[in-house]
């Protein structure tokens, strides 16, 4: 497949280990729990889920391939963008190849993988997560060679309820029901500081059917490390990037399991009588010897 970015696939293995914190923020509500920070019932752990950290990372690629004409360059569209449109993505990919969607394909044709392939050299997410486009303008669908776990925090998180204050109110009705001027009461959920770790995976296989290069592995790279930086606000708190650790293996099957390579990064509490507010509360140290031959570690942050 051809596409907009300059090197070909990637043609081995990688797995990669993130770890990222918060302070005083909730990194991930969840909508069906008044939007308070999501926990493991079971262990009382943190939870961010998968699709919070892509939308991070769509963010991060938005920006910082955005052209002059303040147009997404070509190649780096994104895919799931806010109030955006999917048919209308998917309509952009049978206009581009001159085909129509509402006709019936002819014997032999597959409009559908020609428009997924379209969208793959098109839109970077798409190249790197899959998408389903099987809409009602029917693009295919494709699996993504980047895959990540839901992130867990390393110990268990309090989760807060904090009352706020408004000065103002919506209508003038509400402000003549207040008695006391016009304040009006809300909640805000945090965690005073959590430590979260999550796992992640690129195949070089579903690499060579999307398009994914070793130029968007460094993009991914780059997002990984820098995301939060652009992504601030009051409820998030000050999240933060701090040990991002990739195992490259030499082939593309790979040379050593996954799991074996992640307990290689070790995360263990200083002071297990006093709870956790801040990194320093751990002591981080990543095994370098005696690696499985075909393997490379890179350690980025």
């Amino acid at each position: 497949m051809t596409t907009s970015t300059v090197s070909t696939p990637v043609d081995r293995r990688y797995d990669f280990i993130l770890l990222f914190d918060v302070v005083n923020g909730n990194p991930n509500g969840d909508p069906d729990a008044g939007n308070s920070p999501r926990v493991d019932p079971e262990t009382g752990c943190g939870l961010v889920s998968d699709v919070c950290l892509k939308r991070k990372i769509r963010n991060f690629i938005s920006l910082v391939k955005m052209s002059a004409n303040n147009e997404p360059e070509l190649g780096y569209d994104i895919y799931v963008k806010e109030r955006g449109i999917l048919n209308q993505q998917h309509e952009r990919a049978y206009k581009a190849l001159g085909l129509d969607p509402e006709a019936k394909p002819k014997k032999g044709e597959s409009p559908d993988l020609a428009a997924r392939d379209w969208m793959c050299q098109t839109f970077f997410d798409i190249r790197m997560f899959g998408a389903v486009m099987t809409t009602k303008v029917n693009a295919g669908q494709v699996r993504g060679p980047v895959q990540l776990t839901f992130a867990r925090s390393m110990d268990p998180v309090a989760s807060l309820e904090q009352s706020i204050t408004r000065m103002a109110v919506t209508t003038e009705k509400e402000a003549e029901n207040q008695d006391y001027g016009n304040r009006t009461m809300g909640r805000k959920q945090l965690i005073p500081y959590g430590l979260y770790r999550v796992h992640g995976f690129v195949s070089p296989h579903l690499a060579a059917q999307t398009g994914f290069s070793a130029d968007d592995l460094e993009l991914l790279w780059q997002a990984l490390e820098r995301m939060f930086e652009f992504d601030r606000s009051a409820a998030r708190g000050e999240m933060t990037s701090r040990r991002l650790v990739v195992f490259e293996h030499a082939s593309a099957l790979g040379n050593a399991s996954a799991h074996r390579l992640f307990e290689r990064l070790r995360v263990t509490r200083r002071d297990d009588t006093r709870p956790p507010r801040n990194y320093d509360a751990y002591d981080v140290s990543l095994d370098e010897k005696d690696l499985p031959p075909g393997i490379t570690i890179h350690d980025r942050i």
